[in-house]
């Protein structure tokens, strides 16, 4: 007994050692598809926590054991897969499989996880357990102006999520890439954006590395531009008539949000609150152009990526963003990029959202593991 607890709190000390590691990342930048292992061993501790669940194993047998780390979903997708971590005890034996950690620790990202004694498999995330279907079409819900209600009805809950595109890339590009934006195929890089060749190299570099640099994942920076949009946890909106201004709640990150204003006012009064400081969701003004939100968003900062993927940006960055609601469960998103610094013209990608009933934006909080 005393062995196992060695065991255990060596593997905890090392896996907190790890810094980054630890952290929320992009899969590639820590697990090697290209390794794949496959591992039979005894649960010793199983850490149901955000970002990322654990099950720390011992493999092998006496001065021979190994003590291994399983990386999972977050405990929101593996909770919505119908496994709440009970299911599992330590003492039981279980067999892993999964590709291993690029830096060659004993780490293992878990994409089965079976139970020794039955043959059960833990968990099985997909699309249709994660998320209720859609049993058909229902009008745009609107308020009494006639504008539409891009968030929930009085007395609905819901928020906006699967989005359709998980990095930018060009309307009419098409290429390979996870929802993290890790393209499938590097030499795909030159087809995404029209980049000036810094920020080609910079985004080749971003990519080669497996995205393990994301401020988002490594120092919890907010999400800023259209990254929003497209990360799994999902966006809400919070509008406001009387103040004309509208909350955009983010679910990655730390719940982050924005304020889109409609009263008209100059983005770039010196007036404004934090005048003179770029910001990481920028100054953004509005009005309805009919049903469609018209947006336009300036005065970044670069201190993050403003996509998955990470496309860079610079301080001249400017947004148009178009916001329509079509029917009650659909949201459409389309931006046009416009940043002279990065590249050598506007350019536009648009995707849709799905609307995801019955619950409020999903407890997610991202750790901090600057070096």
């Amino acid at each position: 007994m005393k062995y196992r607890v060695s065991i255990g709190a060596a593997l905890a000390a090392a896996f907190l050692a790890a810094g980054a590691d630890a952290a929320h990342h992009a899969l590639g930048a820590k697990f090697d598809p290209s390794r794949p292992v496959a591992i039979t061993g005894t649960v010793t501790k199983v850490d149901w926590l955000n970002p990322h669940v654990h099950i720390f194993l011992e493999v092998g047998s006496g001065p021979d054991t190994v003590a291994w780390a399983v990386e999972l979903e977050s405990r929101i997708d593996l909770g919505r897969s119908g496994w709440t971590g009970d299911e599992l005890a330590v003492g039981d034996v279980i067999r892993v499989e999964g590709p291993s950690a690029r830096n060659e620790t004993p780490q293992v990202w878990g994409e089965s996880v079976v139970r020794a004694e039955d043959g059960a498999r833990l968990y099985t995330l997909t699309e249709a357990a994660a998320i209720p279907p859609i049993a058909e079409a229902r009008p745009t819900p609107r308020w009494p102006d006639g504008t539409p209600r891009l968030g929930p009805e009085p007395g609905e809950r819901g928020y906006w999520g699967r989005p359709g595109l998980t990095s930018l890339m060009e309307t009419g590009v098409e290429a390979d890439v996870d929802a993290d934006g890790l393209l499938a195929d590097i030499a795909d890089v030159d087809r995404v954006a029209p980049f000036r060749q810094w920020a080609r190299d910079l985004y080749a570099v971003r990519q080669r590395d497996g995205l393990k640099d994301d401020p988002l994942f490594l120092y919890c920076k907010p999400p800023g531009g259209p990254r929003q949009f497209q990360l799994p946890q999902g966006v809400q909106f919070v509008q406001e008539p009387y103040r004309e201004r509208i909350w955009v709640m983010i679910g990655g990150g730390n719940h982050n949000w924005r304020f889109i204003h409609l009263d008209g006012r100059d983005p770039m009064d010196p007036a404004q609150p934090d005048f003179g400081h770029p910001l990481y969701y920028g100054r953004a003004v509005a009005e309805w152009e009919g049903d469609t939100l018209v947006v336009e968003t300036i005065d970044f900062n670069e201190d993050f990526w403003f996509s998955n993927g990470g496309l860079p940006h610079t301080e001249q960055l400017r947004l148009m963003e178009r916001i329509t609601r079509p029917d009650h469960d659909t949201l459409e998103y389309e931006v046009t990029i416009d940043d002279p610094g990065a590249y050598t013209r506007p350019w536009t990608a648009a995707w849709t959202l799905e609307w995801i009933p019955g619950d409020e934006l999903p407890r997610y909080f991202c750790q901090d593991n600057r070096p």
